[in-house]
Formats: structure tokens, sequence, C-alpha cells
């Protein structure tokens, strides 16, 4: 019973909740009523959650089986959602045993259910003849099944979502290429499933019957080639149609390097991925609709997956990456478990200055930004863009600010819209100017430990496409002259105040 004298959810143990599934999966156990307990080798890496004061978070690895044995003490569902894929050769094996041990510990610590995340398998092919990846996937499945303990095997192709491997492919791939040259698994057939339909068959599968011991195949609606999830992850993000074109020389291992030389995925990742490739993996059967409480649900299509993949997600990254405020709510916003390669492209100019001010005459400085206060930056580069702006039916330099000491969130400022405002604290512009992506501004104050003001400022880019990019590293160049002038006049202009101000004494 809880505190209340309501009855308690089940607990549940999460393996891998740094990981992508895990770490969304926490929060949506948490809200159907579950008790959480996390397994994390780094426990440091989950304090910055949304979800983290809610979770009870051991250390542990489940290759050691002491720490998994504590972890599963008091246990009523494990969901086992760790693979060594990304630690390079011999992941097979340390895949193995890290199932065994588990497999062992849960079946002593007396727990109710397993539940697996695992992969689709393809139908006919001997298990030989699998990639490395699938043949991995496929003996844990069974080590888990054969555990002596009810277990869930829920096995998925391609999962939808901002920050799954293989979304993040698919996207580099796309939006990185308008004209490509491709390996012949282009055209191999797989059913790509939504992460939100991921994790509803996840915490459903916490509530299933005591005989129920199989593997069940999830998807989404569709059976889609690569070539045809790339020419729809284009139309649906606004992206020229993509020209694909399939030759039989690149072999899975070439590919792989060329996976690598085109997206950011680690080749550790990218390389077993892309052996797959080769193999069609489609559902066999569609049972765990039964098997799920509740009514049964439509699965979300692809186009309607990718777009809420990119729903907020630059946004989120945004505030994620800029602050230490947690803005993770749904299975499509980012983490800070992510890896820095998901979501897409986010590039950064990143100034930081002491300024001899107190932080209220910088902050001062700060909020008089624009409008007639200028840029505190060399004249001719803003308006030379404000023309550039103009030229292309953009908003320009004409707009001004609305208020000479105020700034609101949702005002104008130039060719920027105020984003974000804690007054004292910190400002954020998002760009209105025509670009071929999404650009950020952001300006804070803050004191130092030695009680000295120091200015922070970060310009962010988005890019959308190939232009996006070609944007971006044909104006870095001059970074320095725009964004380094504009730090320290900024904090030359607040000191300047301050030594007017008698009220407030420089810090020295």
């Amino acid at each position: 019973m809880d505190h209340d004298g309501t009855r308690a959810g089940p607990r549940c143990l999460v393996t891998g909740a740094t990981g992508y599934i895990g770490g969304r999966l926490v929060p949506e156990l948490l809200d159907a009523g579950h008790r959480v307990r996390c397994l994390a080798r780094s426990p440091d890496r989950l304090r910055d959650h949304p979800w983290a004061g809610r979770a009870e978070v051991v250390a542990g690895d489940v290759t050691d089986a002491a720490s998994v044995a504590r972890a599963l003490d008091g246990v009523d569902v494990a969901y086992y959602l760790v693979h060594s894929m990304s630690s390079g050769k011999g992941f097979e094996e340390t895949d193995r045993r890290a199932a065994r041990i588990f497999a062992e510990q849960a079946r002593k610590a007396g727990v109710r259910r397993i539940v697996h995340l695992s992969g689709l398998i393809p139908a006919g092919v001997p298990e030989a003849e699998l990639s490395p990846h699938l043949r991995s996937r496929a003996e844990v499945a069974g080590i888990l099944l054969d555990s002596g303990v009810p277990t869930t095997v829920l096995r998925a192709a391609v999962v939808i979502g901002s920050g799954s491997a293989s979304f993040e492919m698919l996207r580099y791939l796309t939006e990185r290429l308008p004209v490509m040259v491709t390996p012949s698994w282009v055209h191999t057939r797989v059913q790509p499933v939504a992460v939100r339909d991921v994790l509803r068959a996840l915490v459903g599968s916490a509530r299933m019957p005591a005989d129920v011991n199989r593997a069940f195949d999830i998807g989404g609606p569709e059976v889609l080639t690569y070539r045809q999830m790339m020419l729809r992850y284009a139309a649906v993000a606004g992206l020229p149609r993509r020209v694909i074109l399939p030759v039989p020389v690149l072999t899975p291992g070439l590919s792989s390097h060329w996976v690598g030389l085109v997206t950011p995925v680690p080749a550790s990742i990218a390389r077993p991925l892309t052996e797959s490739l080769r193999h069609e993996v489609v559902c066999h059967e569609n049972d765990i609709v039964r098997r799920l409480p509740g009514p049964p649900t439509d699965p979300i299509g692809f186009d309607d997956a990718v777009r809420l993949a990119l729903q907020r997600v630059r946004d989120a990254r945004v505030t994620t990456r800029w602050s230490s405020a947690s803005v993770a709510g749904a299975p499509s916003d980012p983490l800070p478990t992510d890896p820095d390669w998901a979501g897409g492209s986010l590039y950064s100019d990143h100034r930081e200055l002491l300024v001899d001010a107190s932080p209220e005459a910088l902050w001062r400085v700060v909020e008089g930004i624009g409008g007639e206060n200028g840029w505190y930056s060399f004249p001719l580069a803003w308006v030379v863009r404000g023309w550039l702006d103009r030229l292309v039916g953009g908003v320009g330099l004409r707009r001004g600010r609305r208020d000479a000491a105020r700034l609101r969130v949702g005002d104008s400022l130039d060719f920027w819209r105020v984003e974000a405002i804690e007054p004292g604290r910190l400002l954020r512009l998002r760009a209105e100017m025509r670009l071929p992506g999404l650009a950020w501004l952001e300006m804070s104050v803050a004191t130092d430990s030695g009680g000295r003001t120091r200015y922070r400022q970060r310009a962010l880019f988005h890019p959308h496409g190939l232009l996006g990019q070609a944007y971006w590293w044909s104006v870095s160049p001059f970074h320095a002259i725009v964004f380094g002038g504009m730090a320290r006049n900024i904090a030359r202009a607040a000191g300047s105040s301050t030594s007017r101000d008698p009220e407030h004494a420089p810090v020295h």
C-alpha cells in the first residue's frame, strides 16, 4: 500500500534507462501507476530527466550478477532493454552473457514477468545467415523465453522517433543528400513502427497473464521500402524530392562506411544496422492487439510518425541543451541522455565573458538590445543581413521593437521574435529572417562562485536540408566578427553604464 492507503502498482525494473527506449518508457510506466526502479551503470546520467525524482535509481551492470540480484529484489516486472551493439566486435558474447545472468537472477528473485524489446526476425532465414545484429537479438530473446520466468518479447523493425538510431540514419541520409547513390538494400521491405506504439505495447505487457510466454511482432500499418521511407520523409520534412539511384556494388560493409561519411551516427552502431538491412523484416502476426489492456487503437502511420518525430524536437533540443531545465514530456521530445547525434544537426556558436559590471547593469543592456540601440556588433553586417532578408521577402530590420525599456514573450525585435525571457537572467530570441533552417540567439546573465558577473551568448542553427548545411558553413567564418564583437561590446556597454550609475559599483 502507498502512504495514502491506496494499492501500489507493480514494481518495475527498467534496465537501459539511459537508452532511447528506456528513458521514454520510465515516465509512461509512472503515469500508468507503476513503481519504477532503474538499473544504470552511471546513475548520475539520469538526474536531469524530468522523472528523476519519481523513480528509484540503483547503480549496477547487467553483466554483474550481484548488482542484478540487488536490483531485482522485490520486483514484479523486469524490462530488459539493453544490448551491446555499440561496443564493437564481441558484442554477441557480451549480450549472451548478460542475458543469461539476467534470466537466472530474475528466476531466483521470483520476478513475475520479463519484458524484452527485440528485433523483428525475417521469415525463413536460417539463423546462421542472419546478420550478427539480428542473430544476437534472436539469441537473447531465446535465452529470456527459456528462463523459467514468463516472458514477453516484442519484436520491432525500424522504430520511428527522434533518437532512434535507425531513424537518425534515415533522417541524415535524406536531409543531407538531395541525390543519393545507394546500396541495393534501399529496395528491402520493412514494417516501421512509431515509438508511441512501441511504448504502449511495452507498458501493456506488464499486465499480461502468467500463462503468456512468447514473442509478438509489432509494427505500423504500412510495409515500405527504404527508398519509399526516404522519399516520404523528405515530403513530410518539406524537402525537395530526393533522387535515389541504387547500385549493386555497394556491399553492407562499404555501405556502412558510406553511412559513416554522411551521418554522425557512430560506425559501431551504423555497421551492424546496415548489415541487417539486407533482410526483409515484416510482421507475421498481430496477436499483441488482443493481449494489451484497454480498447484496441489504430497504429500510427509512417507519415504521422515522422511528423511526431519532428514536432517540437527542434525547439525542445534548444531548451535542453541551453539550460538545466528539462522539457521532455512526449515520446517525441529529446532527453538529456540522448546522444549528440540524435535529433538532426545542431550547430552552435558559444561566447562567454567575465563582465566588469553588476548583473543588473548587464541585464539592462541585454534587455535593451535591438531597435534604436542596435546589436552591439559590426553595424554593416547587420544592415547588410537586413537588406538581404528584405530582398528575399523577409521582414528585415524595419520592425524595431515595441517597448524601448522592456521585452515580453512574443515581442518582435527587428528580424527576431522573443521566445523566452527570465528577467535578470535569460533572453532567447528565435530568428524570423528567411533562412534554410531554424535559428536562435540566447543571452544570459549569471554570477559565478567568486561573485563575478558572467555573460553567456549562444547562437544556434538547425539546418534544413543540404542548403542549410551549406549556409552554416558559408557564414561561420564571420561569426568571430559578428558574434564575438557582439559579446565584447555588450560587456563593454554594461561596464560603461555601471560607471555612470552611482548605485552600482563595478565588480572587480
